[in-house]
């Protein structure tokens, strides 16, 4: 194969670009979404990791909120803080529908204990990247998510399955309780001299209208995070995109990221090599620099053998501009 392959992304209407910090992931997701948007599409780039680099590199304030950054491009940085306490009072207002005002107080402390629990922040971020994902309205031609650092990102794909796991068991245990409750209601009433009771349903109640309510929740969050699922493991909508640099550390990260994306069926469209030294220039540092780099670009081909590469060259000056921008994106095939 050779060094730079066409990376089949044409089709794929949500992509995530990671890999280890400091390998220019962001910089290749705002390439890659500049560059579709100057080919006619709209585009929307999310960026999900804690530090967000998207402002500094379009010079400009973005936030928790859409913005305009070029024509037909929009960016939108997710605060996990924010999203933690949005999630959480959703919850809470959840919650106290269900229960009685007596247990106000201990619903609110639960919660702030939850606030900082493991997985809190992944959760949140889950839910509003899985708004992201299962846009109706089609406002985006492309959704182009700039990851966090790939631990948390892996956690982050890995949620859908796992809370719709444990929303199924809530459900079935939510089942389990109703039907334990009215076989006790049936038991009281034939205790009451009513010997028809087991012939009956229980008339509804207040008990039963709560129990309705808590089903309608857990099912819509069980469909939410099922169409997630859904749009993550199918590979014509989806794809990851692998981002590394040619040396030994991200090379041995990005190798078991691929292999964890792989065994969660995620499907991976590419890898994009940057920071490639260019062929010209001499000097013995540069020489020894480049023999270092061709072995490491020669482990890059067998570790992620059949997948499409592409290799960006070290640039002479950082990307600080949209123009800078345009350059990479012409390295990854677009205008």
């Amino acid at each position: 194969m050779s060094p730079s392959t066409p990376l089949p992304l044409s089709d794929r209407r949500v992509l995530f670009v990671g890999g280890k910090g400091g390998v220019g992931k962001t910089t290749v997701a705002g390439a890659l979404s500049l560059g579709m948007a100057e080919e006619g599409e709209r585009v929307l780039l999310v960026s999900t990791d804690p530090a967000h680099s998207l402002a500094d590199l379009f010079d400009t304030r973005i936030g928790d909120e859409v913005r305009e950054l070029a024509p037909r491009l929009h960016g939108l940085e997710i605060d996990p803080d924010g999203q933690v306490r949005e999630y959480l009072a959703e919850v809470r207002r959840n919650l106290k529908s269900f229960v009685r005002p007596a247990m106000y107080a201990e619903v609110d402390r639960q919660l702030e204990l939850t606030r900082h629990a493991p997985g809190a922040v992944e959760a949140a971020l889950l839910d509003r990247v899985t708004d992201l994902m299962t846009d109706r309205e089609g406002a985006y031609d492309r959704i182009v998510f700039d990851t966090a650092p790939t631990g948390h990102t892996l956690r982050l794909l890995a949620l859908p399955e796992l809370m719709q796991a444990w929303t199924d068991g809530l459900l079935r245990s939510r089942e389990r309780s109703d039907t334990m409750r009215k076989g006790l209601e049936r038991l009281k009433a034939r205790d009451e001299g009513d010997d028809l009771s087991w012939f009956r349903t229980p008339e509804d109640g207040p008990t039963d209208a709560r129990s309705k309510r808590i089903r309608e929740v857990l099912l819509e969050r069980r469909r939410k995070f099922a169409r997630a699922r859904r749009i993550l493991l199918d590979p014509e909508a989806t794809a990851f995109l692998l981002v590394l640099i040619p040396e030994r550390l991200p090379i041995l990260e990005s190798r078991r990221t691929l292999d964890t994306l792989r065994e969660h069926r995620v499907p991976v469209a590419g890898v994009v090599v940057n920071r490639v030294l260019p062929q010209e220039g001499e000097g013995e540092f540069l020489e020894g620099r480049r023999r270092e780099e061709a072995r490491y670009l020669r482990r890059i081909e067998r570790e992620f053998d059949g997948l499409p590469r592409v290799q960006i060259p070290y640039l002479a000056r950082d990307v600080e501009d949209l123009d800078g921008l345009r350059e990479i994106a012409a390295q990854l095939g677009l205008r």
